[in-house]
């Protein structure tokens, strides 16, 4: 199993009543294999702190509960997270948070276990698939035993990695009592949230004693005393790897520290070393305890530690290291630059076509496929912050603007999942304060940067079973854009997609442009007729390479001579029919008609 299917099976195992999520990479396939088990409740929730949410209300009616999230996902909801840590819980409840250390897939690389420190929470965190699995089952446990939320910090590696895991017997809860109302503990009003936080304050000392005891937290000896290692998460495995002989204090409840056990290997080893991703969190809380050692002021501050990065950081302490350095046994030859791009036939292309052309425009961009339009061949995106972030920023940048920028369109572009999951808030603030914005909603009907899961545009729920779907049209109308100003549009219409652009960025208010193609990688997306260039007919203009479709490749290049004198590049194209859907947007900019329908 990979740590994110292995936990999904621990989440069962625990008889856990409701499960919900957000779906975000590296934690995406947890909700998903969730899904898959029976007797339980499980939601793709419109963003991570209605996930929250969820669980707090499965978790104080008494049945376990859990949410996945990844790092950033938690920012999100910290407002809830702040809180329960004052409420405390009922059936155990489970956050797992998934950071992507290394930038696999994210804006930022954050440490999620700050959280605990600044919540007051405990914090697990597995090493492979195996821990994953029971550590999630001993979270549930931990979180009734003290009547906390536990978080599970997860990083990439031990989401996607795969090994074997032993699971147990599927264990049946305590009988939920259902809710009991108890207004000084639910109801967090000012005068009931003081009266709970010395309550906050006794579970931290008890979690530290905790700490101290369970095994979960273990002294690995080693008769290598020049340095002992204090790790925790994937991190271990790598030291374990790259020192075999080491003493090593292998944390797996991480937070609260336990700091009597780190002094005890302090005392048996020459040098103390901390190896930790990311942040110098335990390293900092060792030194403030008094506790002599080292840490991020010889490894790296971002990343993965794996082997070879403690192998070149720590070889001035261990000199055998460097000698036995490994030589690659072949030779290692430059991989080909593949940067990432849009689908074929991926609706918007030809929306980022279209803003391509634009001129004197300022485009605020959001989370989701679409932000890939900052790439080439389109360089159609100016900002991308975080989820829904363009609607704010659009605004801004409209009420914002100096005399540089008085002439420039403003526009935002959002994709339908990340609309409902932070944008209709940003839509409703443009509307109320009449910004002069032109928002491009692109639905594609999924989620389709974490791979296709269902939403409320998509009319599908988790299962994959019929459920309302949300009317953009009606709801951009009801958040306050006029009527006239909303369009929906099919991107794979370039006229018409332009033309709307065009009228709206003319306007001086709010606007709203709808696009309406599937995602082709779900099954709603129908295939047409492939084409292909006839070669004969090509001339070299290159507009349909100025579509960015990956079918579409370069053959050669040449140069040429206008008639004004000018040098100009000509790119003579083929479409590759097996992977061309017949979208038709290339037809459309080709100057001499040269692409045709493919032959059978």
């Amino acid at each position: 199993m990979s740590g994110n299917e292995a936990i999904a099976r621990a989440v069962w195992d625990a008889d856990a009543r409701v499960a919900a999520a957000y779906p975000g990479t590296p934690a995406t396939e947890i909700l998903e294999n969730v899904a898959r088990y029976p007797d339980l409740y499980a939601e793709w929730s419109v963003n991570e702190k209605v996930s929250l949410e969820v669980a707090i209300g499965a978790s104080i009616a008494g049945g376990r509960a859990f949410c996945a999230m990844k790092h950033v996902g938690l920012n999100v909801a910290a407002d809830a997270l702040m809180t329960l840590t004052l409420t405390g819980v009922v059936g155990g409840l489970v956050i797992a948070v998934a950071d992507d250390v290394g930038f696999s897939s994210s804006q930022n690389e954050q440490d999620s276990r700050f959280w605990g420190r600044f919540a007051h929470l405990p914090i697990l965190e597995p090493a492979d698939s195996q821990e994953a699995y029971a550590m999630t089952r001993q979270a549930f446990a931990l979180s009734e035993k003290f009547e906390t939320p536990v978080i599970l910090r997860l990083t990439t590696r031990v989401c996607h990695v795969k090994c074997l895991v032993t699971v147990g017997e599927r264990e049946r809860a305590r009988a939920a009592e259902g809710f009991v109302k108890n207004p000084a503990r639910w109801v967090m009003v000012p005068a009931h949230a003081q009266r709970r936080v010395p309550e906050v304050f006794a579970r931290e000392r008890l979690l530290r004693e905790e700490s101290e005891n369970t095994p979960l937290n273990r002294l690995e000896p080693g008769a290598d005393r020049r340095a002992g290692f204090v790790t925790s998460g994937p991190a271990y495995m790598h030291v374990r790897e790259t020192f075999p002989d080491a003493p090593i204090l292998k944390l797996g409840l991480s937070h609260p520290a336990p700091l009597d056990k780190v002094r005890a290997l302090a005392a048996q080893v020459d040098t103390l070393i901390v190896v930790e991703e990311t942040e110098q969190l335990l390293e900092t809380e060792i030194r403030a305890a008094g506790i002599a050692t080292r840490g991020k002021d010889i490894l790296p501050a971002a990343g993965e530690l794996p082997p070879h990065v403690l192998k070149k950081h720590l070889a001035a302490l261990f000199p055998e290291l460097d000698a036995a350095r490994e030589k690659p046994r072949f030779a290692i030859l430059p991989v080909f630059p593949r940067p990432p791009t849009m689908c074929v036939a991926c609706p918007h292309l030809g929306v980022y076509y279209t803003l391509s052309q634009l001129k004197n425009v300022i485009i605020a961009g959001d989370i989701g496929c679409y932000t890939l339009g900052a790439g080439h061949p389109w360089n159609a995106l100016d900002t991308t912050i975080c989820m829904g972030a363009s609607m704010g920023m659009a605004l801004g940048l409209d009420k914002g603007r100096g005399p540089a920028d008085e002439k420039k369109k403003i526009i935002a572009v959002i994709g339908d999942s990340t609309f409902m999951h932070m944008g209709m808030q940003g839509l409703l603030d443009i509307a109320y304060n009449r910004g002069n914005v032109t928002v491009l909603l692109l639905d594609n009907r999924t989620v389709g940067m974490t791979g296709g899961q269902d939403n409320p545009a998509s009319g599908r729920d988790i299962h994959g079973e019929e459920a309302p779907r949300v009317d953009f049209a009606r709801l951009a109308e009801a958040l306050g854009i006029a009527r006239e100003h909303i369009r929906v549009v099919d991107p794979y219409v370039l006229p018409t997609l332009f033309k709307a652009v065009r009228e709206e960025t003319k306007y001086d208010g709010p606007s709203v442009i709808i696009t309406n193609r599937p995602c082709v990688l779900i099954d709603e997306y129908e295939k047409q007729p492939s084409y292909e260039v006839d070669e004969a007919a090509c001339t070299g203009c290159g507009n349909c390479v100025e579509i960015g479709c990956p079918a579409i490749h370069v053959t050669r290049r040449e140069k040429a001579l206008k008639p004004s004198g000018k040098e100009v590049e000509l790119a003579f194209t083929r479409i590759e029919t097996a992977a061309c859907t017949g979208c038709g947007l290339c037809l459309q900019p080709c100057a001499p008609n040269a692409i045709r329908a493919a032959a059978v």
